[in-house]
């Protein structure tokens, strides 16, 4: 089938990177942590693959012969957010962090929210957990008709609304409008982000009609690149908003993990020499986010007994490359992304694995998509499509 599938475990890392003191992620690890936390981790396919022979994962020992090439990538662009390290992997270097607002959006930014989206006025604006806002704010929203508008440690303008006092359709609206004229260059938000909710009084949930507005990739990504030869790009899950919907034939939005491999698996046996570019989040938003060693770990378990479908849908002369974005450390008292290595796995049925040691970027990855479909690019990476023995 001659396919390429990039499988991103969002918040899967791997260990702190050189400069992690000065993001405030000093003796992160993701993965060790967890399997510490938990008593040790059981995914044995990954294991196979050669997860533990990239750092130590109690529970995961090292493979005698592993599988898949192993390695770990480092993250060169700064930041530590999910566009940053998806724009990275897929070929480009960010050399200008994103706009943050650890203290809340400055009132000339909230002025110019009000006047231009036509709100009479807001709620939050903090930096703030989606689900614990909502619970200390849904009643004054239900009661106000205000937005609750909140960040977070990545560059987000995020809204929030019941779906009964603002409609999906008015909140996307004030979303787009927020993002073509409220932030205006010379600001860098990555994106803003519709969180609509329902529910009653003190019991609110929030909805899978979550919409992002990204800014558009500041050059020529490995979607791209594909797209404009004429090989099939299929998008899955937060790939579709991360890339701002650019370089893609096929965009489908994923509601968990387990829908995310059904695409996974279904575009593979579908597709002929194609990038398949899938991300499972649920790691990152409902384990990471909230210091959930235990769920995180229970996330990874089953991943790991559905990878076997994966392999499974694979011929021969099909790639599959799995790696992260970033870390997110469930076990510190940051509920923040954290700046980690990336783990890199990188399996065919064919080849024997290898120590692919540890890459100079995350690009590596979309150097290695474009010398599979023999493209011609100028990323300044390294692949490892074919590193000797």
């Amino acid at each position: 089938m001659n396919n390429f599938i990039i499988l991103i475990l969002d918040g899967v890392g791997v260990g702190e990177l050189p400069d992690a003191s000065k993001y405030g992620d000093e003796g992160s690890s993701t993965l060790s942590h967890i399997a510490e936390a938990v008593g040790g981790l059981d995914l044995p396919e990954l294991q196979k693959m050669g997860l533990g022979n990239i750092t130590n994962i109690n529970g995961v020992p090292p493979a005698e012969n592993p599988t898949a090439s192993f390695g770990k990538m480092t993250e060169i662009s700064k930041g530590k957010d999910s566009i940053t390290g998806h724009w990275e992997l897929g070929g480009l270097y960010i050399d200008r962090d994103f706009d943050y607002f650890p203290q809340g959006f400055p009132e000339e930014l909230v002025s110019r929210f009000l006047e231009l989206t036509g709100c009479k006025g807001i709620l939050g604006n903090v930096a703030a957990s989606g689900t614990e806002i909502i619970k200390e704010l849904g009643n004054e929203h239900m009661m106000s008709g205000y937005p609750i508008v909140y960040t977070s440690a990545d560059s987000v303008f995020q809204i929030a609304a019941h779906e009964e006092v603002i409609p999906l359709k008015k909140l996307y609206e004030i979303c787009q409008i927020t993002r073509k004229e409220v932030l205006k260059p010379p600001m860098n938000v990555g994106r803003v982000i519709a969180r609509p909710f329902t529910g009653a009084r003190d019991n609110f949930k929030r909805t899978v009609n979550r919409k992002d507005y990204s800014l558009d990739p500041p050059g020529k990504t490995i979607l791209d690149l594909c797209y404009e030869n004429n090989i099939t790009t299929c998008a899955i899950g937060k790939i579709v908003d991360l890339f701002n919907h650019r370089g893609m034939h096929i965009k489908q939005h994923t509601k968990s993990n387990d829908s995310g491999v059904e695409k996974i698996i279904k575009f593979n046996k579908e597709l002929l020499v194609s990038l398949i570019f899938a991300n499972l989040v649920d790691f990152d938003v409902y384990y990471g986010h909230r210091n959930d060693p235990e769920g995180f770990a229970e996330a990874l378990k089953i991943f790991d007994r559905r990878l076997p479908e994966i392999i499974a849908s694979m011929d021969e002369s099909d790639y599959l490359l799995i790696t992260s974005d970033h870390g997110n450390d469930p076990t510190t008292p940051s509920t923040d992304h954290s700046r980690e290595y990336v783990p890199l796995l990188f399996f065919n049925k064919k080849n024997k694995g290898k120590d692919l040691g540890t890459r100079r970027t995350f690009s590596d990855v979309a150097k290695t998509a474009a010398a599979f479909f023999g493209l011609k690019e100028q990323y300044a990476a390294e692949s490892f499509l074919n590193v000797p023995e």
